[in-house]
């Protein structure tokens, strides 16, 4: 691997690229690395089959099958691209340790796990809420004509947004 690198660094040079220097600036880089990318989108709730305008199946050989083989995935990939970078987790993701938890019941305790694998691994999180895949999500979800099913997904939305407060490193910590 070094051979190729060397290689590529003096084809580069003679254009007149250093990519030494190029790799310290990937240093400060900073991607949001999406956690779908290890297991296609499936998640970790008790529901059903992908849907909502989804173009995945969940069903990829090799995908992270639990939270642990997906933690292990994510800091695989952070060790080959250079830089520090962030992970967008999807609400989909909670530790729900087995139990049913609906999208407007989510909390900030199922996420915990995440919060406490953020600051060991050095990972902030960008956290999202997750509006498809879902028996209300249909066509449409906050705007949804039926008062019920937009106003489970506003509840669903505001959750997700307590989330990302409470996982974000900018947080003030009382």
């Amino acid at each position: 691997m070094s051979k190729m690198y060397e290689l590529a660094r003096e084809r580069y040079a003679a254009l007149g690229i250093d990519t030494e220097a190029v790799l310290a600036q990937l240093q400060n880089f900073h991607l949001s690395m999406h956690c779908w990318q290890a297991d296609d989108v499936a998640g970790f709730e008790a529901t059903g089959e992908l849907s909502g305008g989804i173009q995945a199946t969940g069903n990829y050989p090799g995908k992270a099958r639990n939270i642990d083989e997906l933690r292990a995935d994510i800091l695989k990939a952070k060790s080959l691209i250079p830089g520090n970078h962030r992970l967008n987790l999807h609400e989909i993701y909670g530790e729900f340790g087995g139990q049913k938890v609906d999208r407007d019941e989510v909390d900030v305790k199922h996420f915990q796990g995440w919060m406490d694998w953020s600051r060991e691994n050095n990972t902030p999180l960008d956290f999202n809420s997750t509006s498809f895949s879902h028996p209300k999500s249909g066509s449409l979800s906050l705007s949804n004509p039926d008062k019920a099913i937009r106003d489970f997904w506003i509840e669903h939305t505001k959750r997700c947004r307590t989330i990302a407060d409470a996982s974000s490193p900018r947080r003030k910590r009382i």
